[in-house]
């Protein structure tokens, strides 16, 4: 494909014009350099486009014949000059952080809630109602609803089995007992399923996705079908994530209590774990664009790592409840004045929100650099506020048991207001 170069807003008319052009962009004949499309001006019938390149920080509109390469807005483009002529040498693959903001917006409107998606097949795996009417006398269809097969049920009852209770939680008091469970929570949570199959791990390590994706397997097996039939369902997806899918984290209400639940469809069923499958894995892209994020000038921001988990876990009546988790990581190299030369300086940060049954939503912020700890917790009721305050000493103490300097440490009432997360613009702005 050749590209015959034009004015800064108009067509060239000459071969002298389109000369000046290049000229000016200081390009040598036969020199090679790379361009960016930032707008498609014009699409002619057939295989013609005008085009605007963005060439060394200046524009340049082009007539490009197009061939079988397609070129869309924020592609980047290998060109020569050849004589008055830009010939293409080739299109560049995306950016590694483009192609994973891709496939996360392709997820974001198909989320299941973890929580909603889990008291579901927790009502599954209850008896299901039979009828006691005339009906169940006379042998009528449909008087007992058949039972989930066994293989199912197995699998469903895995899942649910590798929840933490709130009473094993609780139970774990001294940092020595509970720390070893809050790490194996956070390794099983299913951020880091594909990461540990990549480390050589079996498919029957704990992991909720992994787990989750055994169910789905199970079911399809039961009803001979393939991957490809689960691939081409519409996942269910909660309204409350389509509403706000990149907040994190957000504390969501409370599933409704339900009584037992009628025996669920396989079709309806597998479209539930498609949602909650799709959940998880917006957390893992989100994590990763997160971490790779450049700033507004394209430039790569400061080394920070971002994990966005959602660890699901059982209240006192065995229902699903949900605990979010933000951790970030920022390593720096500072100059040491007392010293001399430069200091590594680690810091971490962490949010938390949850919606406890008794106590409301509660969020939580912490900040820690070095030996030094910051703290600030929130809570949106006011005998939970009291609550929370008279656990700051013991809350003071503990870091200090841990040999951390106490910086800060409040609680306020409400919610906190922190920053929106800028992914949304870098959906469409990806820099070069």
């Amino acid at each position: 494909m050749t590209t015959a170069p034009a004015g800064d807003t108009a067509p060239a008319t000459s071969a002298d014009s389109a000369r000046a052009q290049l000229d000016r962009l200081q390009l040598a004949n036969r020199a090679e350099i790379l361009a960016k499309v930032t707008r498609i001006l014009n699409q002619q019938q057939g295989a013609s486009q005008q085009l605007l390149l963005d060439i060394r920080g200046k524009p340049l509109t082009v007539n490009a014949a197009i061939g079988d390469t397609q070129l869309a807005v924020g592609d980047l483009v290998k060109v020569m000059r050849a004589g008055n002529e830009l010939q293409l040498l080739g299109k560049l693959a995306p950016p590694a952080e483009a192609r994973i903001a891709q496939a996360l917006a392709q997820r974001l409107p198909w989320q299941q809630r973890l929580d909603s998606g889990l008291a579901q097949l927790v009502r599954l795996l209850q008896p299901p109602p039979t009828s006691s009417g005339p009906g169940s006398q006379s042998g009528l269809p449909g008087a007992q609803q058949p039972p989930l097969p066994a293989p199912v049920r197995q699998a469903i009852e895995q899942v649910i089995a590798r929840l933490p209770s709130q009473q094993s939680l609780s139970q774990a008091g001294g940092k020595e007992t509970l720390a070893p469970q809050v790490r194996q929570w956070l390794a099983e949570s299913g951020l880091f399923a594909e990461a540990r199959l990549a480390r050589g791990g079996s498919q029957e390590v704990p992991d909720l996705k992994l787990a989750l994706v055994r169910v789905v397997s199970t079911l399809l097996a039961e009803q001979g079908s393939d991957a490809g039939q689960f691939r081409r369902l519409t996942p269910l997806a909660s309204p409350e994530l389509v509403q706000s899918p990149l907040q994190f984290p957000q504390p969501l209400p409370a599933p409704p209590a339900t009584g037992r639940q009628e025996p669920m469809p396989v079709g309806q069923m597998l479209r539930l774990l498609a949602g909650m499958l799709n959940r998880v894995t917006v957390n893992q892209l989100h994590s990763q664009v997160l971490t790779t994020r450049t700033t507004a000038d394209g430039a790569a921001a400061a080394p920070t790592a971002t994990w966005l988990l959602e660890l699901p876990w059982l209240n006192t009546e065995q229902q699903p409840r949900l605990a979010q988790l933000r951790i970030e990581h920022e390593a720096r190299d500072r100059e040491d004045q007392n010293r001399g030369g430069k200091r590594h300086i680690a810091q971490w940060r962490f949010s938390l929100a949850m919606d406890l049954d008794e106590m409301g939503p509660l969020y939580f912020e912490v900040a820690l650099q070095q030996e030094q700890v910051s703290a600030r917790v929130w809570a949106e009721r006011s005998q939970t506020l009291t609550r929370v305050e008279d656990q700051l000493p013991q809350l003071r103490q503990g870091f200090r048991d841990l040999g951390l300097d106490v910086l800060d440490l409040d609680c306020r009432k409400g919610k906190p207001q922190g920053a929106r997360t800028q992914l949304e613009h870098r959906l469409v702005d990806i820099r070069a």
